[in-house]
């Protein structure tokens, strides 16, 4: 089991920019294959981005490619979301995850895989 707890959420206006922050407890982060979700009023928990255990291969919804990177600081025991050019539709509770995998090369995209979550963070993007 890990600990998550993210950070840096706020609200910003439209075209900004956020660096969403979660930080991991215990000593094996880099076992870990980490994701970002959001969840807004309403809706159901939506994948926004992954990224493997030592960050080499990341994948994105569809709705944030081009704008939203991820990366992780394993010495750290933290992941990382940037995020561009915001839109009002970004507008949700953004939950950091992680996964136990053995393989390097694995990415989990869905909700279904990730056993550890984070409590939240609120990100509002205004028009």
């Amino acid at each position: 089991q890990v600990q998550l707890v993210e950070s840096g959420g706020g609200l910003v206006q439209a075209g900004g920019s956020l660096r969403l922050s979660c930080a991991a407890s215990g000593r094996t982060f880099s076992s870990y294959a980490m994701g970002w979700f959001r969840q807004a009023p309403g809706k159901e928990r939506e994948f926004v981005a992954a990224t493997s255990r030592s960050g080499s291969r990341t994948v994105f919804a569809d709705s944030v490619k081009g704008r939203f990177t991820i990366s992780r600081d394993n010495a750290k025991n933290s992941v990382y979301l940037q995020m561009n050019s915001l839109k009002p539709e970004d507008t949700a509770v953004y939950y950091c995850a992680a996964h136990l995998v053995f393989s390097a090369i694995v990415v989990p995209t869905t909700k279904a895989q990730y056993d550890n979550w984070g409590q939240g963070t609120q990100v509002t993007v205004s028009s």
